[in-house]
């Protein structure tokens, strides 16, 4: 018999993929457990509809995150902070600064937890940092910290 599965059998099959298990195992422990369910012409055009929905998706996020490193490749973006004497921070600049620096410039909302520091940033300097955007696409930007007046 042909199921879908609902959610990961261990040793049989993940969710939303199509197999053909023995009849007495569908019928007597995936589908009274609702870990399956049969698979039917409707149940398979609904799930082949709903890939195809959820590969469109991905295509366009994937589309905007290309748009979006496009911008930010390459960008330097300048933050100030308060020195002590020697040019060492009282403290450190933070992946949320970076963040809201560039919401600020761009117009783009970026989380913070996306943006990876080689180094935590405690003097002035020019420091490089990476946005992982997508999965596969992430952008350089240069961060640029200046001492205040």
């Amino acid at each position: 018999m042909k199921v879908i599965f609902l959610q990961d059998v261990k040793g049989q099959g993940q969710a939303g993929e199509v197999k053909d298990v023995s009849d007495g195992y569908a019928r007597n422990f995936l589908i009274p457990k609702g870990w399956a369910v049969e698979a039917t012409k409707t149940r398979l055009k609904e799930i082949q509809e709903r890939q195809e929905k959820q590969r469109k998706t991905q295509e366009k996020e994937k589309a905007e995150a290309a748009k979006l490193q496009q911008i930010l490749e390459g960008q330097s973006i300048t933050i100030k902070a308060r020195t002590g004497g020697s040019d060492k921070l009282f403290g450190a600049v933070t992946a949320k600064e970076i963040a809201d620096t560039i919401q600020e410039r761009f117009k783009v909302n970026i989380d913070r937890k996306k943006i990876e520091l080689t180094e935590p940033i405690k003097h002035v300097g020019e420091f490089p940092a990476k946005i992982k955007i997508y999965p596969s696409i992430q952008a350089e930007i240069k961060v640029v910290v200046t001492a205040t007046d």
